[in-house]
């Protein structure tokens, strides 16, 4: 059974917010929209996302790194929000695993936000209905369309192609293979929902700095012989790192 998911390299997400706003444009003018924004430049804004970015700090200071955390739905294999719907409004699909919110069922009831331990859905409060991402469902099915645009707006958006999309399900996918080749995981699976969409971890890159790289090799002072003797011995390349 095919079931289509993103999976997001957490390496080259630059958090520069391209999945949201791409994100925003094409389910405000498609099917799922329009999506409400209230006072959207004030000092207090609200609106309604199916994607957004988080930005964390992590390590201590002075060795911390930037972490962006894109998140939408994860459309698990075995969701919460879907039992929990009092009006079956939430549904999984059997043909491709996406789940969705039928809009002309819902009554706003919140059980389903309730229900999903991820926060990953959302009350419109122009049409007082639940929310959430629908992996571009009404694109991605789109035969009209050419091939290699018959992918959610996040995907096609990313500048720096951290978010790929396919059947996890296909073990010769372009996400299978991402999965398998570099250790993703998905979100708290203590909770057996069982997450479609993956993520692959930031990879630890070691730094080899030799201190002979820190003065410059093109200074013309120092091609001549004429650059003065330091005063001091050169750092050492503990020195170095703790800077």
């Amino acid at each position: 059974m095919t079931q289509l998911a993103l999976v997001i390299d957490l390496n080259v997400c630059v958090g520069c917010h391209a999945c949201v706003t791409s994100c925003k444009q094409w389910n405000t003018s498609g099917a799922a929209g329009p999506l409400a924004d209230f006072n959207p430049y004030g000092a207090d804004p609200s609106g309604t996302f199916f994607n957004r970015v988080q930005t964390f700090e992590v390590g201590q200071y002075p060795n911390t790194q930037t972490v962006h955390f894109p998140k939408s739905c994860l459309h698990c294999e075995d969701p919460p929000c879907v039992p929990v719907c009092p009006t079956g409004a939430s549904y999984k699909r059997a043909e491709d695993g996406i789940v969705l919110v039928d809009s002309d069922k819902c009554i706003g009831c919140k059980y389903c936000s309730w229900a999903c331990p991820y926060g990953a859905r959302e009350l419109d409060e122009k049409s007082k209905v639940m929310t959430k991402c629908t992996l571009c469902v009404d694109r991605i099915h789109d035969t009209s369309r050419p091939e290699h645009e018959r992918k959610p707006a996040c995907v096609l958006a990313c500048p720096t192609s951290a978010r790929l999309f396919g059947d996890i399900h296909d073990p010769e996918s372009v996400v299978s293979t991402a999965i398998r080749d570099n250790a993703g995981y998905t979100l708290m699976p203590e909770w057996g929902t069982h997450p479609s969409n993956h993520y692959l971890p930031r990879r630890k890159t070691p730094m080899h700095i030799h201190v002979d790289e820190l003065t410059r090799t093109d200074n013309p002072l120092k091609i001549d012989g004429l650059l003065p003797k330091p005063a001091k011995s050169e750092p050492s390349l503990d020195d170095v790192m703790s800077w």
